[in-house]
């Protein structure tokens, strides 16, 4: 057992202090660890998960290293020859401990840096990253489905997207790999590298064109408003299209210019508090707002004496329900920031970066459920897509939804950096793959993807289809097929009638079924708008 001994030790002495879960983790496999006499495959495939993937976790020194190293590769009879890569003097950071294959071609990279960011700043990142626009239409969502059937819908999402993220852990620390791009390409070569960065770049773009159409359509209104203005005077600072620009430029843009993530995690926390401030305004409104709703137009009024209108529905399936599904699929992506984040986090594990999905998952499912329910029974039948426009029909002048608006637009233009690191991240990954950090690619590249962004909210009027796509077809992707096939392509060690591994094939394949179900039904739906309104002409 001098093998296992020798791997122990440098256990023992790498760890860190405060690092007792993984020392004891680790000493149980030591205990089971196959010795020298055991050779091949079998020796690399049962030590390269244990050890690949905590390297970074113990910080010994250079010569430490490089000393246990030196004991390893001659137990080893020389198996793992990326353990060179150390003794010449790379950042031991940088390098894996077990290399998957020594064919020539450059090992995978575990990390850039030792991450510094606390739990809980990673918690409010990724949180943030979670909470989108799809906020304010969840009380919407809920009318079209019903209290029940959201709640489900709902449930399966946010449990699902927390398997999700476990799958991708697992298969990023088999082979030491924090890039989304670069788990595709290990999976399915240069094509599976492009197809997960198109992914990621095409969900996040979205995502961010969200946030931006939010600032493009509320912020002239609060202007409006604070001013005292009962119409727009038609003045630039009124000027939707202006104002996004504006706002990138004084705000977006110095933030997206961080080099690291984890220092977005104060912004990213008083995101969190503004919108934790919409959802108690949520519900303060529910006991203040009567219904039937003396505050709206004619038109509306005279629809107060439809039958049920102030009553709840527990099941409801309309034409409208088939936006629900991407919508609430949309609501829980945050898988292109889960790898960065990791990469980020201090003192890194599985079971750590888990912890901190689980609860931002969490979180986000219980600010969700509240802010739908309070906000559907606020409104019932009259709940429009976007919730702060139907308050606006009850008094366009209220003093609380003017501070909820402000609210709302602050935790979107906050968000708008955390969406645009990953899209960087990808493009770097795609097109400077081995090129070292340099301000004038991450610059440039923050520039050119504002810039798109906003001309894509001022050409697009109306980007509702453009985002039920992207919701089922990018947020299906990420949450259930590319995880799910990453990890049948990745961990080599369990074999495909394994549990896990059929497990992660239903999943890929229920991605399949939810993507094709949601274009099935958002089609039928384009179809149905353009024969009726041909039908009307």
């Amino acid at each position: 057992m001098q093998f296992s001994t020798t791997v122990c030790r440098y256990f023992r002495i790498c760890i860190q202090p405060d690092g007792s879960d993984t020392l004891m983790t680790f000493s149980t496999r030591c205990g089971i660890l196959p010795d020298h006499s055991t050779k091949g495959q079998h020796l690399r495939s049962t030590l390269e998960e244990t050890l690949h993937s905590t390297l970074h976790n113990f910080h010994c020194s250079k010569e430490k290293k490089k000393e246990y190293i030196m004991e390893l590769q001659k137990l080893t009879n020389g198996h793992h020859q990326g353990f060179q890569h150390l003794e010449e003097g790379e950042s031991p950071e940088r390098e894996e401990f077990l290399p998957h294959k020594s064919d020539g071609e450059n090992p995978p990279q575990f990390t850039d840096f030792e991450g510094k960011t606390s739990f809980g700043m990673s918690v409010f990142n990724l949180s943030n990253a979670i909470m989108g626009s799809g906020i304010l239409g969840l009380s919407y969502a809920m009318s079209n489905t019903g209290i029940i059937l959201f709640l489900i819908l709902l449930t399966c999402i946010a449990v699902l997207s927390s398997y999700s993220v476990h799958l991708l852990l697992r298969s990023a620390g088999v082979v030491g790999i924090r890039a989304y791009e670069q788990l595709g390409k290990r999976a399915f070569g240069h094509p599976g590298k492009i197809l997960a960065a198109l992914v990621i770049t095409m969900h996040n773009i979205g995502a961010m064109s969200s946030y931006l159409f939010i600032v493009k359509y509320e912020l002239p209104l609060v202007i409006q408003a604070f001013l005292g203005l009962q119409h727009s005077s038609g003045e630039w600072f009124l000027n939707g299209n202006y104002l996004i620009i504006v706002v990138s430029i004084l705000i977006i843009l110095p933030l997206a210019l961080m080099r690291q993530l984890g220092y977005l995690g104060y912004t990213s926390g008083f995101s969190l508090t503004c919108m934790v401030f919409f959802l108690i305004s949520v519900i303060y409104k529910k006991f203040n707002i009567p219904c039937p709703f003396d505050g709206f137009t004619n038109h509306t009024a005279e629809n107060i004496s439809i039958d049920g209108e102030c009553e709840a529905k527990y099941f409801t399936i309309n034409q409208q329900t088939a936006y629900t599904v991407p919508i609430l699929a949309f609501a829980f992506v945050c898988h292109p920031e889960v790898l960065p984040i990791y990469t980020e986090l201090r003192n890194p594990t599985k079971r750590r970066m888990q912890a901190i999905a689980n609860v931002s998952i969490l979180g986000m499912f219980v600010m969700y459920l509240l802010t739908a329910i309070f906000g559907y029974l606020t409104f019932y039948l009259n709940t429009e897509a976007e919730l702060l426009h139907t308050y606006s029909k009850v008094d366009p002048l209220d003093t609380l939804i003017l501070c909820v608006r402000l609210a709302v637009l602050v935790a979107v233009t906050l968000t708008v950096p955390v969406v645009l690191f990953p899209i960087r991240r990808a493009l770097l990954q795609l097109l400077f793959p081995d090129k070292p950090f340099h301000w004038v690619r991450h610059i440039s590249i923050a520039l050119c993807l504002l810039f798109i962004v906003n001309l894509l909210v001022i050409s697009v009027p109306n980007i509702r289809d453009i985002f039920g796509i992207i919701g089922a077809t990018s947020a299906p992707s990420l949450i259930f097929i590319l995880p799910g096939l990453f990890y049948i392509r990745i961990v080599s060690t369990e074999p495909m009638n394994s549990r896990p591994k059929i497990q992660a094939a239903c999943f890929t394949a229920l991605g399949f079924i939810f993507m094709s179900m949601s274009l099935t039904f958002i089609t039928l739906d384009w179809v149905y708008e353009e024969n009726r309104s041909g039908g009307g002409h």
